[in-house]
């Protein structure tokens, strides 16, 4: 590379920076000329998959958008927005940091959980919650032990710092993620409809000053979209310098400061500096309001004082915002910023024409259109090829009558309780802040949905995150149905109303074919099962290139569309919890049991049986067994209510006796394997309690619209009875469930 990066520069540049050879000859027709370094760079972070989705869109464009809450729909803005009554809205979104935690797993995760919820306040809404969503290799390995530490202490650390809590989450483990974990923060953010004003990300008003607001800029995060666009391989060490480094303190700051200039009016379009800082901040917002910019880059605050005009634009520093405000005003955002003691300096200007103009000492260094930098506006879209993987047809003809019943089932109750992908996550959770803020209703997982108060109304927010990886990879059309379903289904037995959900899309190589079909076919699923449950989606991320190449083969992780979805609980009385409440209430099923122990934690981890097909289920089930369950918790007729998931009935009993330290006595269905009915994972199943005295009102209703339902039990003082066999006593169980992690990770 020529030490001026003003001058004409070439095809092998751009291969060098991760262009196509078809696309570095777009970029000299869309500017009459040879692009120069400058501009290469804009265009290598402006086209990668993380920033222009070029590899996706043409499918994310057939997801459900509209649906009865929706207030901004994807894509409009940096975060989804749906009404949820009595003049509130929720802003909600959720994106990876993988690549940056494989690496450098505190940073890489603590910068996660800065960037989603700059992406909740630019846009004028104040974060309350946060969840997340985690994937490592099998928990015995060291790599697994340093990532687990890392990535769970970089949220904690950032989250609890900023001031916001967690309030729910999921973590699982598998071989397939050993090289790369996936790490996918979610936030959500409340604004007042009436009283405050949503911010949008677009640009407006030629003439209208462009400020850089928060830290100053400096080499850490530089090309990290790039990097989020490329395979993980054995040199990716040496992309250290991409992972960004956060500071919980100044975006707490940075919240204050932005949500008090939104109440002056001045901001005319704000945007997080996240992927591709000030590049895609300029590009995006001038693209959005079909106007250009000219930024000074020397005016940029910097950190360091060597950084080139290629590497400020490049540059991720975290806790940055890019605002364009009202003419005039300027010295008013100031003194806002001032008063909070954050570098907020005037570095460009709003111009008339689609173009966009980077100067460096008073002379041009880069300059190109802003339109076709973007998504919709003239970057790359490409249809790529799919082809069924061979293992699909294998998996499709799993036999289960080629597996035998242990003979002691007792046993491989116990071992299941305390695998790692079922047994108690405080490991993790009790390194978040879950009470900062007073709004968590739903402490120690005592709901299946994370439950946020609303303060001054009677309302509540429901949210949750989910996708069991094993059953997309299985059939990943149902798969993702099942995500949805799963996500909807935590939230409508914890009392709440599905509303929207954003999507995080972790998946391989798409230029993989048989990974590309795996993405083809779980949007289709998730797209039916988005218009089943009216829950539209408003926005989320896609992350491609999540696998690990070495010298001797390429693995990617399973494919996993992690689901984050809100609810709304529209009455607090609502609200329906896990525990088993009294001895003595009566233990309904509700749903149909199967013969089935498919893709289920007990084949997979009892067994060593990995290939087969996905559980049973029915989109049409599933939908008629919700429906039911807002019925019965709306009339009052049940003391709690767990869905039933990974490791089946059995599980879901023992986390309600476990957290309430109450046992159960239940008889299983002769008609079904006595391992299926334990420890299938079949779906559409919920586990209730019902007082003896609501009995006879409850079944009245459930007889009204046809949802199978079965009395298997009742609930002990403590005891662990099945078909009048003493299993021992929740107390040992518990031992193991809430222990597993802890004593794995001291070995």
């Amino acid at each position: 590379m020529s030490t001026d990066t003003t001058a004409p520069s070439n095809v092998e540049v751009a291969k060098d920076l991760g262009l196509l050879a078809e696309e570095y000859a777009k970029i000299k027709e869309v500017l009459g000329r040879e692009p120069n370094y400058n501009e290469l760079c804009i265009y290598s972070v402006m086209w990668s998959e993380h920033c222009s989705y070029k590899n996706s869109i043409v499918w994310l464009k057939t997801l459900p958008k509209d649906g009865p809450h929706m207030l901004v729909k994807a894509g409009e803005e940096n975060a989804g927005l749906v009404d949820i009554g009595e003049g509130l809205a929720c802003a909600f979104k959720i994106e990876s940091h993988n690549h940056p935690s494989a690496l450098e797993p505190y940073q890489g995760a603590a910068t996660g959980v800065g960037g989603i919820n700059r992406d909740i306040f630019t846009m004028g809404a104040r974060p309350i919650a946060q969840l997340n969503s985690l994937r490592f290799g099998e928990l015995g390995t060291e790599r697994t032990k340093w990532l687990l530490k890392g990535v769970t202490k970089g949220i904690g650390d950032y989250g609890n710092s900023f001031g916001i809590p967690t309030v729910g989450g999921e973590v699982y483990f598998d071989k397939c993620y050993e090289q790369n974990p996936l790490v996918n923060a979610f936030s959500a953010g409340i604004l007042n409809t009436k009283t405050d004003k949503i911010i949008s990300a677009k640009s407006g008003g030629p003439g209208n000053p462009v400020f850089i607001i928060g830290s100053y800029t400096g080499k850490d995060g530089i090309a990290g979209a790039a990097f989020a666009s490329k395979d993980l391989t054995e040199a990716s060490a040496d992309d250290i310098p991409s992972v960004q480094v956060g500071d919980p303190f100044q975006e707490k700051l940075l919240l204050e400061a932005t949500l008090e200039l939104a109440s002056t009016g001045a901001i005319v379009g704000m945007q997080d500096m996240g992927a591709a800082g000030i590049t895609c901040s300029t590009s995006e917002m001038s693209a959005a309001g079909g106007l250009g910019m000219r930024i000074d880059l020397d005016k940029v605050p910097l950190r360091q004082e060597d950084m080139q005009p290629w590497e400020i634009l490049l540059s991720e520093s975290q806790e940055r915002m890019l605002a364009v405000v009202e003419k005039g005003r300027e010295a008013e955002v100031k003194a806002i910023f001032d008063k909070w003691d954050l570098p907020c300096e005037e570095i460009g200007v709003v111009t008339a024409e689609d173009r966009l103009s980077y100067y460096w000492h008073g002379a041009l260094v880069a300059e190109t259109p802003a339109s076709p930098l973007v998504l919709g506006g003239g970057a790359p879209v490409y249809y790529r090829e799919h082809r069924e993987p061979p293992y699909f047809k294998e998996y499709q003809a799993f036999d289960m009558n080629s597996i035998q019943v242990p003979e002691d089932l007792q046993e491989v109750a116990r071992k299941l309780i305390a695998h790692p992908n079922i047994a108690s996550k405080r490991f993790v959770y009790e390194q978040y802040d879950s009470m900062v803020g007073t709004v968590n209703m739903s402490t120690n997982k005592a709901t299946d949905a994370a439950i946020v108060n609303l303060k001054d109304t009677n309302r509540a927010l429901a949210m949750t995150v989910d996708c069991n990886a094993r059953y997309v990879h299985a059939n990943p059309e149902t798969g993702a149905m099942i995500a949805v379903a799963e996500a909807a289904r935590n939230i409508v037995v914890s009392g709440g109303i599905p509303s929207a959900i954003t999507n995080c899309l972790n998946f391989g190589n798409p230029y993989n074919p048989e990974v590309y079909w795996q993405f083809v076919h779980a949007i289709k699923g998730m797209g039916k099962a988005c218009e089943r449950f009216q829950t539209p989606v408003t926005g989320g991320n896609v992350s491609f290139y999540n696998q690990t190449v070495t010298r001797d083969k390429t693995e990617p992780v399973f494919p996993t569309p992690t689901i984050g979805m809100i609810g709304i609980v529209e009455d607090k009385k609502h609200i329906t919890t896990i525990p088993f409440k009294t001895k003595g209430d009566l233990i309904y099923m509700i749903g149909e049991n199967r013969n089935d122990i498919s893709s289920s934690q007990y084949l997979v981890n009892i067994h060593g049986v990995e290939n087969s097909s996905t559980p049973f289920f029915s989109l049409e089930e599933e939908y008629s067994l919700q429906e039911q369950m807002k019925m019965i918790i709306r009339k009052g007729m049940i003391e709690s209510a767990h869905d039933v998931s990974e490791g089946g009935l059995f599980v879901a009993l023992m986390e309600k006796a476990m957290s309430s330290d109450l046992g159960f006595d239940i008889t299983t269905d002769s008609a079904i394997r006595r391992d299926a009915y334990l420890f299938g994972e079949s779906q559409s199943r919920v586990m209730v309690t019902v007082t003896q005295e609501k009995e006879d009102d409850f079944i009245d209703l459930m007889m009204l619209n046809g949802v199978e339902f079965d009395l298997v039990g009742h609930v002990t003082k403590g005891s662990i009875r099945i078909d009048d066999v003493d299993w021992g006593h929740v107390k040992e169980y518990k031992e193991l469930y809430e222990n597993a992690i802890e004593n794995e990770l001291s070995k």
